[in-house]
């Protein structure tokens, strides 16, 4: 029977032979961590009234080129504010001031 502190590779993990610390997948590909900026709802920031179906070239950067709406992760929208873009992307498709998809 073997003494499993002195086997630590064994139990499941990869370690770094010269500090004896745990090493995440990036590390092992040589990829450095970055530091990331939490992002800012743009409409809270603007302190805007609200977000209108008919202000087209605001609505315009919040989709892609294909057509489809850009999630909040990416565009660093509120939830409230995200919901309500969503709701105007989607009305002002339904009244032919946007495209569904892309052309």
């Amino acid at each position: 029977m073997r003494n499993e502190t002195a086997y630590p590779a064994q139990r499941g993990g990869r370690y770094d032979t010269r500090s004896g610390r745990r090493q995440d997948a990036r590390e092992r590909r040589g990829e450095k961590s970055f530091f990331f900026r939490k992002k800012i709802c743009k409409f809270c920031a603007d302190k805007a009234s609200g977000i209108d179906y008919k202000d087209v070239l605001r609505l315009q950067k919040f989709i892609t080129e294909k057509g489809k709406i850009l999630p909040s992760r990416i565009s660093g929208n509120c939830a409230p504010h995200q919901r309500s873009l969503a709701r105007a992307i989607k009305f002002a498709r339904a009244i032919a001031l946007l495209p569904y998809t892309a052309e």
